[in-house]
């Protein structure tokens, strides 16, 4: 345990040094956005596309991760959508709860991936952040549209698929796959580029995660806080291990698929959240509430993968 806690110790150090920095405007609140801007469209992409299209993914793990995180990850929406339901919260509040149950930080999961089972680690979670982009992105936005505004507008409804046709995240998947396939050798300077590239982006995204945090947003509503972490952080991570289990998936590839499924929420969401009608202040404090307890289940959640398979 105390040794899981140390090897993901430093993710969470660098996302605290981020939202400090941040706080004390170092070097300005300027600063932060262009770092985001960087991340979105520059480092994180080179990342993804590297890693798809230089590695050779074993063909019974694509299909099986297909069924442990989307499985996981459907499993979790229905949960959401049921409990929000059931509670009776409003469009808004329930928008902001079903991303808070269901998506899921990329750059944490990677980070945590590399920093315990190395290369071969970050190559299978790579595989997994391919499969959960797309399905995430394209279940998502309608059914936050429709949480929001009460049924889909047709005019948001195409500007939000334009935007998801455009998204880099997705393209450099994409693109990563395809010259994989026709080009399995490095391409000299576009590898090399992208290789640099992606190497600067897990430690810089995760000091823009910290830099997101809001702490002033921890009054919201309790109920949904609550309610969207104990779905994300523990019947979320339930879910994928018990598919796991029944597809019959290593150590390491389990634990990967947990890091994914235990991740707190995408910091994205606050801001899809205020695009469509969600309720920003709770997707702020359901981010940073998520972020913080991560700290703790994280781990314990690896260490109790780890002890099953011992």
């Amino acid at each position: 345990m105390l040794s899981i806690w140390l090897s993901i110790a430093p993710i969470f150090g660098l996302i605290v040094l981020g939202h400090l920095l941040r706080r004390g405007s170092i070097p300005s609140a300027e600063f932060w956005e262009v770092v985001d801007r960087l991340v979105y469209w520059v480092l994180l992409p080179s990342l993804l596309f590297y890693k798809m299209s230089t590695a050779q993914f074993d063909v019974r793990l694509v299909g099986s991760y297909t069924v442990v995180v989307i499985g996981a990850f459907l499993a979790s929406v229905v949960l959401a959508l049921v409990s929000a339901r059931i509670a009776g919260f409003s469009g808004p509040v329930a928008s902001s709860l079903l991303q808070g149950a269901a998506r899921h930080n990329t750059f944490i999961s990677l980070a945590a991936a590399e920093r315990l089972y190395g290369i071969e680690g970050l190559e299978i979670a790579i595989l997994a952040a391919a499969l959960l982009i797309p399905v995430t992105n394209v279940t998502m936005v309608p059914l936050l549209i429709s949480l929001a505004s009460g049924a889909p507008a047709g005019g948001r409804m195409k500007a939000i698929l334009r935007d998801l046709v455009r998204n880099p995240l997705l393209l450099s998947v994409g693109l990563g796959v395809a010259v994989g396939m026709i080009w399995p050798a490095e391409i000299p300077v576009l590898h090399d580029m992208t290789r640099l590239l992606g190497g600067a982006a897990l430690p810089i995204v995760l000091l823009s995660v910290g830099a997101s945090l809001r702490l002033r947003g921890l009054e919201a509503s309790a109920a949904p806080m609550l309610l969207s972490s104990a779905i994300k952080l523990a019947l979320f991570p339930v879910a994928a291990f018990l598919l796991a289990r029944w597809i019959g998936l290593s150590e390491m590839e389990t634990v990967i698929a947990l890091l994914f499924a235990a991740a707190p929420t995408a910091t994205s969401s606050y801001t899809l959240a205020r695009q469509l009608g969600g309720d920003a202040p709770l997707m702020a404090a359901i981010l940073t509430l998520q972020t913080a307890l991560a700290f703790i289940t994280l781990p314990v959640i690896i260490a109790l993968a780890q002890w099953v398979f011992a």
